[in-house]
């Protein structure tokens, strides 16, 4: 019986199904084949995110979802070398020409399927991780007057998305971020208002200048997304959010700092590895 191709999260591709799927993949390949906002976009059917599948009767074989912008694409592993990701890949490209796809951790099998398609890689992606230390305690004394608070859930959602946009104006996904997709990320289990400081101008706490926002991961923690208004640049409100956010996570006695950076970013990645920050993964976008 050949695969049946379907779009929507319907029939054999439920929700449930696709997330499944998802997780036999990183099982497989001890990298997870769809990124945060892809799994929200499953979860709750976010909007404007598209949806294709392959099946045989009740078994999802395939799932690739996009945004016209950019997508993800996974086969399960005991289906593969049955060209069902050409297939997928083909099905993408049909509806979204321009589509960037991810590869999460660049593997053969995907470098592979970039070639026969003569996709060419136009972004890199990397993570960089650092141990915590003794060192990560009190942030440095600085001459600026910026106060601290953190996060208030009902409260600062609309400061915080444009502060956002602002700092990230260029950034391909996280410039886009808007109230509900912060209020989607307040739901999930590892949302912690406690772990996302802002830095305002002093008495003016709706005045935001820079926010830090770390992600627990089990031992670990992700430098979420840390980001500066343009007008409050120079000012070390980058470096002070840092500190603070480094000796939070060892006070509570995490292992690991994370973050991504753009491969093409040689400043953030110098001033990353002054930190103590190394490379240890890539993930890389294929595109016409």
């Amino acid at each position: 019986m050949a695969p049946v191709h379907g779009t929507g999260l319907t029939g054999p591709a439920t929700p449930d199904a696709v997330l499944r799927l998802a997780a036999e993949v990183t099982a497989a390949d001890g990298v997870a084949p769809l990124n945060e906002e892809s799994t929200l976009a499953v979860r709750h059917g976010s909007a404007g995110h598209r949806h294709h599948w392959l099946a045989e009767g009740d078994t999802l074989l395939g799932y690739a979802v996009e945004d016209g912008v950019s997508g993800e694409l996974c086969v399960h592993p005991d289906h593969r070398r049955r060209g069902l990701g050409r297939r997928l890949l083909d099905t993408v490209l049909a509806a979204a020409p321009d589509v960037a796809l991810w590869a999460h951790g660049d593997l053969p099998g995907a470098q592979a399927l970039a070639r026969s398609a003569r996709l060419r890689v136009t972004r890199e992606l990397w993570q960089m991780v650092r141990d915590l230390g003794p060192g990560d305690a009190e942030p440095p004394a600085t001459g600026d007057d910026a106060e601290v608070r953190t996060f208030v859930v009902g409260q600062d959602e609309d400061a915080w998305v444009a502060l956002n946009a602002a700092a990230f104006a260029s950034h391909p996904e996280q410039g886009r971020m808007t109230a509900e997709d912060l209020r989607l990320r307040e739901q999930e289990d590892w949302f912690d208002p406690t772990l996302l400081w802002l830095a305002h101008e002093p008495g003016r706490p709706q005045a935001l200048l820079a926010s830090m926002w770390v992600k627990p991961e089990g031992p670990d923690a992700e430098i979420y997304a840390l980001g500066v208004a343009p007008h409050a640049q120079g000012r070390g409100l980058g470096g002070r959010l840092t500190a603070v956010a480094l000796g939070e996570m060892r006070r509570r006695g995490l292992r690991r700092a994370t973050l991504y950076v753009e491969g093409d970013n040689t400043p953030a990645i110098r001033t990353y590895r002054r930190a103590g920050f190394d490379r240890s993964a890539l993930d890389v976008q294929y595109a016409r």
